[in-house]
């Protein structure tokens, strides 16, 4: 039988969701976030079901001193949603999603999951630009940025973002858009959650699919260097409806995949035309032409089937690691290293993705909003996975001698894929300019740092 604090029982007379503590016979489970290699205890995980439940939970927070701890999705790789004592905000039962398919708008809630927006928006046609496994958080994701397959088309998730609603430290909700708190707003699109917890979204649409030129094609993993030097030259003229990424990686064990091809090590293009199939063949057949590929999927498919494509790559439950950074160009320095790595792969659920930005991205003026690195060519995140603890410093060690190899060359780093490296890391992911200015703006929103599980912006 589990014993409830005083301090507990106090939240619970205006706490309208559920206040799930250790001992409890849900507990073990409601605490586990998606990487399977974080195994914290939090005090008390405070399931909210609306903006006063966040409020209270804040205030117990405030009460007990301990640490916040602020999870959508879960798929913080580092472990910054959930926390060892203290509380975390679970806001996955805030499921609302309203799509005006006139005005081309969504609103969404901070509990949504990115394949729960899209199959709504689909619904009419449309779509915003979000990540790629559809079991990811929309708030989290969102709040660093937002890269997908549409990003070259249509920008980033923050580029799409109208309004916001924000709970502060103090509790006070406040919206924030271009007109209203427009310091926060800048400060929310790509500062991550270090400001407030962001209740609900308002999102830009634009027509996509519901059937789109889409998928991945694959060569034998020697054939990478060539691949790649073919593919750094082929993507400078193409056009921005045309998001890609390479990955190296074994192919997975999938129904998709034919069982002869299951474990083979490949070099691989995923890529996303948004907009009309017939434009889509055209501008992929140079690369479909590069050499007999061992598997082609690039077809006319929906576009919630390759949204959900990576899916069983990155399940719940899985031993995760990962290092990032941005490089300018591929140069023949970089391929020769990317190349190198992938031959280096010794698991059958470790990959890389080296994903082509550019397009709209970088049309955005850089000091418009938070985000750093939209001169970025492209974004390179090593990722390490076993299905436990057994491998997994061996798995750890390839990505960090990934990284070392890769860093002369970097060019900064995109924050949703930072782990636990620092202030450094941190400021280099937003250059010094914008990082200065986000910690003026912690002073005024978070002075006491109550938000601070997260890619951390100090406020002294």
């Amino acid at each position: 039988m589990s014993t409830i604090s005083p301090e507990i029982q106090a939240l619970g007379e205006n706490f309208r969701g559920e206040l799930v503590h250790p001992g409890e016979p849900s507990y073990d489970d409601v605490r586990k976030v998606w990487n399977g290699s974080i195994d914290r205890r939090p005090g008390v995980v405070a399931r909210c079901t609306g903006v006063a439940d966040i409020r209270s939970a804040l205030a117990y927070a405030r009460r007990t001193g301990g640490p916040v701890a602020v999870r959508g999705g879960g798929h913080s790789f580092p472990g910054h949603s959930t926390c060892d004592g203290g509380v975390v905000l679970d806001l996955s039962l805030l499921k609302g999603i309203r799509v005006d398919p006139v005005r081309r708008t969504a609103r969404a809630q901070a509990g949504v999951l990115l394949g729960e927006l899209d199959r709504e928006t689909q619904a009419f046609g449309l779509a915003t630009p979000s990540g790629i496994v559809t079991h990811t958080g929309l708030s989290g994701l969102t709040l660093g940025g937002g890269i997908g397959w549409l990003m070259r088309k249509y920008g980033l998730s923050i580029d799409n973002l109208i309004s916001v609603d924000v709970v502060t430290a103090e509790g006070e909700l406040v919206t924030a858009s271009e007109d209203v708190n427009a310091d926060l707003f800048w400060g929310i699109r790509g500062g991550g959650g270090n400001f407030g917890v962001v209740t609900e979204f308002e999102f830009r649409l634009h027509p996509v699919g519901p059937i789109v030129y889409a998928g991945l094609v694959a060569w034998p993993m020697d054939q990478s260097p060539d691949l790649m030097r073919f593919y750094r030259d082929w993507i400078t003229d193409v056009p921005d409806e045309l998001t890609t990424a390479v990955i190296h990686r074994w192919l997975p064990d999938t129904p998709t995949i034919p069982a002869e091809l299951h474990g083979r090590p490949v070099v691989a293009v995923v890529a996303c035309y948004a907009g009309p199939v017939e434009d889509g063949e055209k501008a992929v057949a140079p690369l479909k032409a590069f050499a007999p590929p061992l598997l082609d999927t690039i077809i006319p498919k929906p576009y919630l089937d390759l949204q959900s494509m990576l899916d069983p790559s990155f399940p719940h439950g899985r031993w995760y690691y990962m290092r990032a950074c941005d490089v300018a160009e591929l140069t023949d320095e970089v391929i020769d290293i990317a190349a190198a790595r992938g031959l280096a792969i010794d698991s059958p659920y470790t990959a890389y993705p080296i994903f082509h930005l550019g397009g709209a991205i970088s049309q955005v003026p850089s000091d418009s909003t938070a985000f750093g690195g939209r001169g970025s060519g492209h974004t390179i995140n090593f990722v390490g996975v076993t299905l436990g603890p057994e491998g997994f410093e061996e798995q750890r060690e390839w990505v960090r001698d990934s990284w070392r190899a890769m860093e002369p060359h970097q060019s900064g780093v995109y924050v949703n894929f930072l782990t636990d490296e620092g202030t450094d890391r941190i400021r280099s992911a937003y250059g010094a300019a914008t990082y200065d200015r986000l910690v003026a703006l912690k002073r005024k929103y978070d002075p006491g740092n109550l938000f601070h599980l997260n890619q951390n912006i100090p406020p002294l």
